[in-house]
């Protein structure tokens, strides 16, 4: 018990006058009512997913129908607080009666607590921190009540109480416009990203540059030349074949949507092959990384979470060079075609479910994958990709068909450059967005503290002082809560033996007519 004491939530020995430290068990007792769903299958009913972390806002609720296990009754006011997973931090107080899970422990209005003066309280950093560290369960962590009633709990008078929730609110109500605002730039960049990847593709981003830069070869000579170097490549009848049948394609694309000099041309005619990574087992240590498709984010490679192999001839055969595209053959419907380059940051292999594309000099690898990552392409992957239950898929030889938005090799590495000068831009705002956010949330948790040190609002001693009259402390109000508290224990405990006795009564009863 020493242990548990000493991570207590911690609170000033010095409060405001007329305030009181007890415990938060002192104050208030979670309801224990239950119910069938049957019982009720129209009431709204919350999970813990119709909860928003941290500002407790509820983004919907389904019906009680949707269940079958027996659940808990809360009552419009009630403060419901998450013990699942208690580090993200779900507390909020419904406007309307309903069932819950029981994940979620409810409390119900008191007299002599003012709701929102609990619901703020268990928001608080320390208070997270504190339930986080004493949950139980490896998987599902929980926190049970026994143990939140631990927590030191400064009450101040009633009239206090709600005087420190309306300046909350008002204070809170601004840092969430501002954290609502915040929220919405991650959409806003995201949208600016695929603009400029789709001024990429379409040449739009380059227009005054190709003005200085006029063509000097058409697309179709370069396509030419392409495939006139691979025959004088080829050491067999059946690869100069295959060659022939590659160029032989014809490409679907509108190329009149693209600016003069450019051309729609298939990936293949630009790739000298397509290779599938390794399908052996990785490791979790190793010699080299073995990159997947969890490690292709955003176009780059995040080097977070890997894989490992020390197989020797498997990093010979499937080591990475330096600036090659890697495609994602296999993933989920939204997910399947995500695609990256490695810069040789490291020494990596790849994965059976990513692709190797083998560029050929004439396309610069950094703008492939600019039009790998576009809407363009997205809707391509979607067009072609084969659907399974759990996932989809693109061949290589589908792959082979995307047909890429061709132009000089100059104005290539042109749109690349443009394009990685823009990203770098949104990834200073994305950075400052973060700083934003983490300000706001530092600025909320400072805000609690004030409140719960007495330092929001003027004290009711001083104003009981001010205006010459009485008031209630908070030491005495705690008296009568525990007084009350008590009257309803025994009350209860005089209910369930006069219905234990009337039980034992009826049942002599019908013992003596027999």
């Amino acid at each position: 018990m020493m242990a548990a004491k000493a991570i207590l939530v911690s609170v000033e020995s010095d409060l405001p006058e007329g305030w009181v430290s007890t415990e938060l068990g002192q104050l208030v007792s979670p309801s224990r009512e239950k119910i069938e769903p049957q019982q009720c299958p129209t009431a709204p009913y919350l999970s813990l997913e119709h909860v928003e972390s941290r500002t407790g806002r509820i983004l919907g609720h389904g019906k009680a129908s949707d269940v079958k296990s027996t659940k808990s009754v809360f009552r419009a006011g009630d403060v419901i607080y998450g013990k699942l997973r208690p580090y993200l931090n779900k507390v909020t107080i419904p406007s309307f009666d309903g069932v819950c899970s029981t994940d979620f422990l409810v409390f119900p209005r008191q007299s002599w607590l003012e709701n929102n003066y609990l619901l703020l309280f268990l928001l608080r950093s320390e208070v997270v921190e504190f339930a986080s560290h004493r949950s139980t369960g490896v998987q599902l962590p929980r926190v049970n009540f026994e143990t939140l009633a631990e927590l030191e709990f400064p009450l101040p008078p009633l009239a206090e109480q709600k005087r420190i929730v309306g300046k909350i609110g008002d204070l809170l109500a601004r840092v969430n416009t501002a954290r609502a605002r915040l929220a919405h730039v991650p959409v806003i960049l995201k949208r600016f990203r695929q603009a400029v990847l789709a001024a990429a593709c379409s040449g739009r981003l380059t227009t005054g540059w190709r003005m200085k830069n006029p063509e000097n070869k058409s697309v179709s000579g370069i396509v030419a030349s392409i495939q006139e170097r691979r025959m004088s490549e080829a050491t067999s009848p059946r690869e100069k074949e295959k060659i022939r049948e590659i160029y032989a394609l014809v490409e679907e694309g509108d190329s009149s949507d693209l600016p003069k000099g450019w051309d729609f041309v298939a990936l293949t005619k630009l790739c000298s092959s397509f290779d599938y990574g390794t399908s052996a087992k990785s490791q979790p240590s190793g010699d080299v990384p073995v990159l997947r498709m969890g490690n292709i984010q955003a176009g780059k490679i995040d080097w977070t979470d890997l894989a490992f192999t020390s197989d020797e001839d498997e990093i010979r055969h499937y080591s990475l060079r330096p600036e090659t595209v890697l495609f994602n053959r296999t993933n989920s419907a939204e997910l399947v075609g995500k695609t990256g380059i490695y810069l040789g940051e490291r020494p990596a292999i790849f994965a059976g479910y990513l692709i190797r594309i083998n560029h050929l000099p004439e396309i610069d690898p950094r703008y492939l994958n600019i039009c790998l990552n576009s809407d363009y392409a997205r809707e391509f992957c979607s067009r072609v990709k084969t659907d399974a239950v759990s996932q989809s898929n693109i061949n290589a030889q589908k792959l082979g068909t995307f047909e890429v938005p061709f132009c000089q090799l100059k104005e290539q590495q042109e749109i690349a450059h443009r394009v990685e000068a823009l990203f770098t831009l949104a990834e200073v705002f994305e950075k400052r967005i973060d700083a934003a956010a983490a300000l706001t949330e530092r600025l909320t948790q400072a805000i609690l503290a004030r409140a719960f040190r007495g330092e929001l609002v003027p004290t009711e001693a001083e104003l009981a002082r001010r205006e010459c009259r009485s008031y209630e402390p908070a030491s005495v109000l705690l008296d009568r809560i525990q007084r009350e508290r008590a009257f309803v224990e025994a009350e209860k405990r005089s209910t369930a033996i006069r219905q234990t006795t009337r039980s034992a009564n009826g049942g002599r009863r019908r013992t003596r007519k027999r």
